[in-house]
């Protein structure tokens, strides 16, 4: 890349090591990208050959997790190197036992890139949805290694497209092939000059799929819903969620609820507490047994929310009153109405549920009551909505099949 590109990594690098003063997932990046190296030293086959998948964080993960298992399991002799550009991806997923190594990505500067590409030797690379590192990928493409984006959604307001964009349109000409999520990236795409772009679907929907077909049972809440009328389970919740949620189900007694709070340190754990007027629990302290009098529990575990959602009849997702909203689709997916924040507009899933009669936005506390009142009191009205949201998702299926049935001929 340029220098003026290489200078904006620079300073992001700079930015972060300032930030990691104060800011622990600063701190965890920089101390997890300064152990790359010698960790790809001691864990890889010196002989390369990997197929390099990277996520640069949970989410995206989450949506390359389907083509990973498929690979797997159709090449079980594969060398597999999954790597996270955030802490939040590499410190819950630094254990997955579906790949050979996980790491850090280093800072996208061309000393980092050669040194982690040499130590790889990738036979493939395949990057989730936003991914677009400039040095990464030419150097990828000098080295003649196939190159794919997968999941990738694009927007007319991205840098892509804009006037002065063709440094970054030039990057997206280093991949082999793009599989987008749907036809309006394509032609935006198309519009620029990108031709090597196929409409594959998002892989998050086979994930929720094969989810909900493996999905845990916990006997704690099986017994807290037993003799519920209605349950409605908030997913990745923060407090402007909650502000909605909370007052509406103190006043309602017929309704039990689950909280998943995005984030459950001590602090934020006490003060949702603090909040419900109602007979209420934490997960972990709480016991098949007595979990019936509880009307609402609050998950302070990871990696259950989406089981979780088997358990209820209404979803609220978190995150639509900040950046964004969380995964719809793992609700979705039991058939169950999602109810989300206004800032919604960059996921096609939420537009898509919104359009079919499977979701809901809503932006204040009288437009939450008036769909939570709405699905509540009828419920031939709350089956339909639910069952809109499933289907939905089993209409888009297969993105994952229909990808590798194209990469793997690079295997």
């Amino acid at each position: 890349m340029d220098f003026f590109y290489n200078i904006g990594i620079s300073a992001y690098k700079l930015a972060v090591r300032l930030a990691s003063v104060k800011n622990r997932k600063a701190r965890l990046m920089l101390d997890g990208q300064a152990r790359t190296f010698d960790y790809l030293r001691q864990q890889l086959d010196p002989q390369g050959g990997y197929i390099w998948i990277h996520a640069s964080s949970l989410g995206e993960f989450e949506q390359g997790r389907p083509l990973i298992e498929m690979i797997r399991r159709d090449r079980p002799d594969a060398h597999i190197l999954l790597s996270f550009f955030s802490p939040s991806g590499y410190e819950v997923r630094k254990n997955y036992n579906q790949v050979d190594a996980v790491c850090y990505l280093p800072f996208d500067l061309p000393g980092n890139v050669k040194k982690f590409l040499d130590l790889v030797k990738p036979q493939m690379a395949i990057f989730v949805k936003y991914e677009f590192w400039g040095n990464y990928l030419n150097e990828l493409r000098r080295r003649d290694v196939p190159t794919f984006s997968i999941s990738a959604i694009f927007r007319p307001d991205q840098v892509f497209f804009k006037p002065w964009g063709s440094k970054m349109r030039n990057i997206l000409k280093c991949f082999t092939r793009l599989y987008v999520q749907n036809e309006e990236s394509r032609q935006l795409l198309q519009s620029v000059g990108i031709d090597q772009v196929e409409v594959a679907g998002d892989t998050r929907f086979d994930r929720v799929a094969h989810v909900r077909e493996q999905t845990k049972q916990f006997p704690t809440i099986e017994n807290f819903v037993a003799d519920a009328r209605l349950t409605v389970v908030m997913g990745s919740s923060w407090e402007p969620d909650e502000d909605l949620m909370i007052p509406y189900f103190n006043s309602h007694q017929g309704i039990k609820l689950i909280i998943a709070p995005h984030e459950f340190d001590r602090e934020r754990l006490l003060a949702i507490m603090s909040r419900i007027k109602r007979p209420a629990g934490l997960f972990s302290q709480s016991l098949p047994a007595t979990s019936a009098q509880l009307d609402c529990i609050i998950i302070d575990s990871f990696g259950l929310l989406s089981s979780l959602y088997r358990y209820g009849q209404i979803a609220m997702i978190g995150g639509g009153f900040g950046a964004g909203i969380h995964n719809l689709n793992e609700a979705a997916v039991y058939g169950m109405p999602v109810i989300f924040g206004p800032n919604y507009h960059k996921f096609s899933e939420a537009k898509d549920l919104i359009a079919c009669g499977g979701g809901f936005t809503v932006s204040n506390a009288d437009e939450f009551s008036a769909v939570m009142d709405r699905l509540v009191s009828d419920s031939s009205e709350l089956h339909r909505c639910g069952t809109i949201a499933e289907h939905y998702i089993q209409s888009h299926l297969g993105a994952t099949q229909l990808i590798y049935d194209q990469i793997k001929k690079h295997i």
